[in-house]
């Protein structure tokens, strides 16, 4: 992987970890991991895996005088969605908004600030199953941890729950660094939208979000968990995802790159339950210099699971982006069906994408394909459109829309294509995703396809 600024040392100090520490008052077991998290992040690569360190894309990083205790006003955002959980991150802090019809139902919701204030308990609460730094910047996203709430739903809560969660830089050389851990109980449904803006950059500087998640899915619960990257070209991003799905559980991840200078995004999930259910799906649009590097492991442990994870990817300019699939299927997970797929399609000369497929099969009663492609835009397709009295742009746009819409349409969330549109098209044209308080377009209400009692989880007919 291409070495980030040799000074990447200076990006912050001890006495500036010691400090952050202190301000959130820390327990003493997170106060000790967040010098663990420090060493590493002076130790450690960019890239652990010697195998990936020649295709990543991660030059120019230097966040020289980033400050995970910056403080500010909170953000001006819009009205809530009527019954919905939202949870905001911003300089002021994490505020969560909890309906009271569904604290009454047992819903808990407890924000960083209130785990740390309970000690010990709180702080393992938050962290359990958090992964641990294996790179730089996955270590520093935990020096500079500052933001996160934990959401459990009850078993037995059947009533859909709808969270929409705002991550929002308003300040320069700014770090939120976020932590979420999720459980939703046996026969529950959620569906939580993590929506990442910035407001434009007042100098060239840089500021980092990180976004980790850990969800814990309970048996015959579904839960979909949708990602809207849009933060302004400056914004270096670290995202870990990881899952563990009971039986009969179903879990659909859901990301989409638009914004971003450096984008890491890691997803772990485990089908621990007999007849789990998992899809992962991707979108990147990049232009200018911007950059993607994505990994997705899906680890099948029970048997007769089903496992599915698509990615696709539109360059321009001198964007790059890496996707790595693996998909491991242990030894007694029979009856397994996975699929990976990863495309991409390359709109100039100047951009590149690189596509890494694996399995790893340890037991024979499965399958398992994969497919993967890197290619520019078809001038068949392009003169077809022509020939019907639509320019070269206008079609390759069209053509490049039509290729990111077919991970949409697969989306177990109604109307997904049109919901994300106007951020694609304001991309497409050049524009910049910036937060403009209460009148930013964020996402609507949404609701999972089907019917809320039994929502329809559309999988590719190849895998029936």
């Amino acid at each position: 992987m291409a070495a980030s600024v040799a000074r990447h040392a200076e990006w912050v100090s001890p006495q500036a970890v010691r400090q952050l520490s202190s301000t959130l008052g820390d327990p003493a077991a997170v106060a000790a991991s967040r010098i663990d998290a420090y060493d590493r992040f002076q130790n450690l690569p960019l890239e652990p895996n010697p195998l990936y360190r020649g295709y990543g894309y991660f030059s120019n990083v230097d966040l020289t005088g980033i400050r995970g205790d910056s403080q500010g006003e909170p953000a001006t955002v819009p009205p809530p969605l009527p019954g919905a959980i939202r949870i905001v991150h911003d300089a002021a802090g994490t505020r969560a908004e909890l309906p009271t019809s569904l604290t009454s139902s047992g819903i808990g919701i407890q924000t960083l600030t209130e785990l740390w204030k309970i000690g010990a308990d709180g702080g393992a609460a938050l962290l359990k199953d958090a992964e641990e730094p294996t790179d730089r910047l996955t270590a520093l996203s935990t020096v500079l941890l500052n933001r996160g709430y934990r959401l459990e739903i009850p078993d037995g809560f059947t009533d859909p729950v709808r969270v929409q969660e705002l991550t929002i830089l308003t300040r320069p050389q700014e770090a939120l660094s976020v932590r979420r851990s999720v459980r939703a109980g046996r026969g529950s449904q959620l569906l939580l939208s993590e929506e990442t803006y910035s407001t434009a950059p007042p100098d060239e500087t840089q500021r980092l979000v990180a976004s980790s998640t850990h969800v814990e899915v309970g048996s015959h619960a579904k839960v979909v968990f949708l990602s809207v990257h849009a933060p302004d070209l400056r914004t270096v991003s670290v995202y870990r995802r990881s899952a563990n799905v009971g039986e009969a559980g179903r879990l659909a991840w859901m990301w989409n790159g638009l914004g971003g200078f450096r984008t890491k995004l890691r997803n772990r999930t485990a089908l621990t339950g007999t007849g789990s259910d998992v899809v992962d799906l991707q979108t990147f649009y990049g232009a200018r210099d911007q950059s993607y590097d994505s990994s997705v492991e899906l680890t099948h442990v029970a048997t007769d699971t089903h496992g599915q994870s698509i990615t696709r990817g539109v360059f321009t300019d001198d964007a790059r982006g890496m996707s790595r699939g693996l998909v491991r299927i242990e030894h007694e997970a029979r009856r397994t069906l996975s699929y990976i797929s990863e495309h991409a399609m390359l709109l100039s000369r100047g951009s590149r994408s690189d596509t890494l497929p694996i399995l790893e099969i340890l037991c024979r009663d499965v399958k398992a394909t994969h497919s993967t492609s890197v290619h520019p835009v078809d001038p068949e397709q392009v003169f077809y459109l022509e020939s019907r009295g639509i320019g070269e742009p206008e079609a390759i746009r069209m053509i490049g829309e039509g290729f990111l819409a077919y991970v949409h349409e697969r989306a177990p969330i109604a109307d997904m294509r049109e919901t994300l549109y106007p951020s694609l098209e304001a991309r497409w044209n050049g524009e910049p995703l910036t937060w403009k308080g209460a009148t930013t377009p964020i996402l609507p209400a949404l609701s999972v396809a089907g019917t809320d009692s039994s929502p329809e989880w559309r999988f590719d007919a190849k895998l029936r």
